[in-house]
């Protein structure tokens, strides 16, 4: 069966060395991919938001499944194109993605359905978003209501931190036309975790849940980045707790937008927070996560095809997870998620872990960076301490390295708590 991967991060790569080991991949295509990607699939040059180019590909190539990885595409119809075209695709309608791609509208539809969140209010308006901070207090999250590719988010510990997101979104159009909205929402304390599942219209499958690290620095500090590294599953997260939140958050939200004439088919994320009333949503998405897709996917048994075949045609997968733990670590280029350096040649990643490419390139002098986060180093072992020594093995300290940074913290043990 010839397959087609949409998009060239990370995430993409994951998705991709899980498909590679599937006896039933014919010719495995990534568009546009990335240098790491090409002794897996066919790295084809075609942008993730070309439609007809890459629906003209897939006709000539005989692809009979078309994965889509980025949130972009998701949300100019990219799966309403393959769809209308008679080509089948795993992913959701842009009817679906705005779960996503407002959020806005994910409270508004999370308020109706039942479906536990942090208090909030949406606002156009510079001066009457400050009047709500003066409301409710600090601490306090501003985020801008569309897509920001994970950075549109602000945890303002002072009222002051808060007016200047404020303005920088609405006022300086940082993030553009994804800013003309922010939404304001109360600070929820707890743990977060991520917990992905494949969903088609009513019928929801969880996977493991792992835990993202958001933050550029070590313990949670600095600026909110894509993901700086992730693990699963999470010790901490019980049993229980997992079965809560699909019954309770993913499959009340795959019925309501079932309800709501958006049925969703394809990955739906919820990224959540455990308070002492319980998990809560923090947001959704409508596609894999990155990171958490690299450290998740390693632990599935199945194959990762059929898996999504019969997700599509209605069937239960019937998932199985190896009993192990997975850590992912990023390497970022220095100055992210701000300004930072392109072309840095990449250092050496030695020992038994294994490497997922994101923000890179080839050239004469060999691979160099090419965005904020550019590698992932990751490995699998019995527990959190074997695992994250395996990884952190891998990496030349931070000290040594010219031009990038990972944290060094990533599924550690802090102060008694899982990090």
């Amino acid at each position: 069966m010839n397959v087609l991967v949409v998009g060239r991060g990370g995430r993409e790569h994951s998705i991709i060395m899980k498909l590679s080991e599937s006896t039933t991949v014919g010719e495995l295509y990534v568009a546009p991919g990335n240098v790491g990607m090409e002794s897996l699939a066919t790295v084809v040059p075609i942008e993730e938001t070309d439609s007809n180019s890459l629906i003209e590909f897939a006709k000539s190539n005989q692809i009979e499944l078309t994965i889509i990885g980025p949130e972009n595409p998701l949300m100019e119809g990219i799966a309403n194109d393959f769809i209308a075209e008679g080509l089948r695709v795993f992913a959701p309608s842009k009817e679906a993605a705005l779960i996503e791609g407002s959020k806005s509208f994910a409270k508004e539809f999370m308020e109706k359905y039942q479906i536990s969140t942090a208090g909030y209010e949406s606002f156009s308006d510079p001066v009457m978003a400050k009047h709500y901070v003066d409301k409710k207090g600090v601490p306090i999250v501003i985020k801008a209501d569309g897509l920001a590719a994970g950075k549109g988010v602000v945890v303002a510990e002072t009222k002051e931190m808060a007016y200047e997101a404020i303005d920088d979104m609405l006022v300086s159009k940082s993030f553009s036309e994804a800013g003309a909205t922010v939404v304001v929402e109360d600070f929820l304390v707890g743990k977060e975790f991520s917990l992905m599942a494949f969903v088609n219209g009513e019928k929801v499958y969880p996977m493991i849940p792992a835990r993202d690290h958001k933050r550029a620095f070590d313990y949670d500090e600095g600026p909110n980045t894509g993901g700086m590294g992730a693990y699963a599953p999470v010790p901490d997260i019980a049993a229980e707790t997992v079965d809560f939140a699909t019954s309770e958050i993913l499959q009340k939200a795959a019925s309501g937008m079932v309800a709501e004439n958006r049925s969703f088919t394809g990955i739906l994320y919820a990224g959540l927070i455990m308070t002492e009333e319980g998990p809560k949503v923090i947001e959704f998405n409508a596609r894999f996560g990155d990171p958490e897709t690299q450290v998740v996917l390693p632990l599935l048994k199945n194959d990762l095809l059929q898996v999504m075949l019969d997700v599509l045609d209605g069937e239960d997968p019937k998932l199985e997870w190896e009993d192990d733990f997975c850590i992912g670590v990023v390497m970022a280029s220095v100055g992210y998620p701000a300004d930072y350096q392109k072309g840095v040649v990449l250092p050496n990643i030695t020992g038994d872990s294994f490497v997922i490419y994101a923000g890179v390139k080839n050239t004469e002098i060999g691979y160099v960076s090419d965005g904020g986060r550019v590698l992932l180093v990751g490995a699998k072992g019995s527990s959190l301490e074997a695992t994250g020594r395996v990884v952190y093995e891998s990496l030349p300290p931070n000290e040594m390295l010219d031009g990038f940074f990972y944290r060094t913290d990533i599924g550690k043990i802090k102060e008694g708590a899982l990090g």
